[in-house]
C-alpha cells in the first residue's frame, strides 16, 4: 500500500515525541499520535521507533506507524475521525454487528451508498413545510434487509446534529437488539403500547452518542392489534418532539398487514426490493396497501445480495 498517497494530507503530528505542535490548541484536543498510541497500546520504546522513521523519512506520525507495522491504516482513519468528531467504533470496540457498516466500516462503499441514500431522503422528507414524519422501512418478505437497512441508515443520520431514534416495531421477528448488541429482555415498544413500560426503554448506542434505539421488547401474540392501536400513532407523535430523526422498522408484509398500517402512523414509508428475488405483483400490493393512508412513499430501495 502506497501510504504516502494515502496520508499525505492527514495532519499528523511533528516529530517532536510529546506532540508540541498542537499542545496549545484550543480544548487541548489530543493528537494523531496521541490517539493511536493509545489505541493501540504502544509503548514509550515504540512510540521513539516511530518518531525516529517520521524524523529519517519526513513523514506524518501516522504514516511512520504504519509503515513500522504498528497500525494500520484503519487504525488512522480512526484516530482522524475522533479528531474531526466523526464517531464509529473501528476495529478497536466489538460494540456492535458487522453489518452496520457504517458505524464498523464508514469510509467502505457500503458505508458511501447509504449516506447517499441518507441524503436523498433528506430532500425527499425535509424539503417541504408539512408536519415532520416518521420513516417506515417496508418490503413483502422476509429477508429483503429492512433491518440491516433500518440500522445503518439511522447510523448515517445519527451522524449529523440532532438526535436520532431507530424504533424497532417488527414484533414478530425483532432483530435490531442483535445488531446493536441492546438488552431485549426487560421492556420496549409493546411494553409501552400495553401500558407497562419501565423507564429506560429508550436505550443509547455506545460510540454513536446521537443514536437511540427503542427494541420491541417482549414479542406479543398479537403485534397486528398493537400496531392498529391509538397509543401507537400518539407514541410516534410525541417521539418526533424528541428527536430530529426517527426511523422504523416493521414485519414482511408476507407476515401480515403491520408494516402498511405502522408506516400509516409513521406517515412517511421507503420500500425495500430484492433482486432477482422480490415478485412485482408483491411489491404492487405492498403499494396499494400504503394508498388507502395518507403514507407518502419517499422511495424505493434494490439490494443485491
Amino acid at each position: 500500500m502506497d501510504t504516502s498517497k494515502k496520508f499525505s494530507n492527514s495532519g499528523f503530528v511533528s516529530a517532536d515525541p510529546h506532540f508540541p505542535d498542537t499542545a496549545q490548541m484550543k480544548y487541548q484536543e489530543p493528537t494523531i499520535g496521541e490517539i493511536i498510541s493509545k489505541a493501540n497500546n504502544l509503548t514509550a520504546e515504540q512510540i521513539e521507533s516511530i518518531v525516529n522513521y517520521q524524523r529519517s523519512n519526513n513523514v506524518r506520525f501516522g504514516e511512520a506507524a504504519v509503515a513500522l507495522g504498528l497500525a494500520n491504516a484503519d487504525d488512522v482513519m480512526w484516530a482522524l475521525a475522533q479528531q474531526f468528531h466523526y464517531p464509529y467504533s473501528g476495529e478497536h470496540e466489538d460494540t456492535y454487528s458487522k453489518e452496520l457498516v457504517i458505524a464498523k466500516s464508514p469510509f467502505s462503499v457500503q458505508a458511501e451508498a447509504f449516506r447517499t441514500t441518507r441524503s436523498h431522503l433528506i430532500m425527499k422528507m425535509y424539503s417541504g413545510t408539512g408536519p415532520r414524519k416518521a420513516l417506515a422501512v417496508l418490503s413483502t418478505e422476509s429477508g429483503d434487509g429492512k433491518s440491516y437497512f433500518a440500522a445503518n441508515m439511522a447510523a448515517a443520520f445519527s451522524q449529523l446534529s440532532g438526535r436520532t431514534l431507530l424504533i424497532d416495531a417488527n414484533m414478530r421477528n425483532p432483530r435490531l437488539h442483535e445488531i446493536f448488541k441492546l438488552s431485549n429482555a426487560s421492556s420496549g415498544l409493546t411494553n409501552i403500547l400495553t401500558g407497562r413500560a419501565v423507564s429506560n426503554v429508550i436505550q443509547s448506542v455506545k460510540s454513536l452518542p446521537s443514536l437511540f434505539v427503542l427494541p420491541v421488547g417482549t414479542v406479543p401474540p398479537n403485534p397486528l392489534e398493537l400496531a392498529e392501536r391509538p397509543a401507537f400513532g400518539l407514541l410516534i407523535r410525541e417521539l418526533l418532539t424528541k428527536f430530529d430523526h426517527v426511523l422504523v422498522d416493521t414485519p414482511a408484509m408476507s407476515q401480515g398487514m403491520d408494516g402498511a398500517v405502522i408506516a400509516a402512523k409513521c406517515g412517511a414509508a421507503v420500500l425495500m426490493a430484492r433482486q432477482n428475488h422480490t415478485r412485482i405483483n408483491n411489491l404492487q400490493s405492498l403499494v396499494g396497501a400504503l394508498r388507502m393512508s395518507d403514507t407518502t412513499v419517499v422511495g424505493s430501495i434494490v439490494v443485491d445480495y
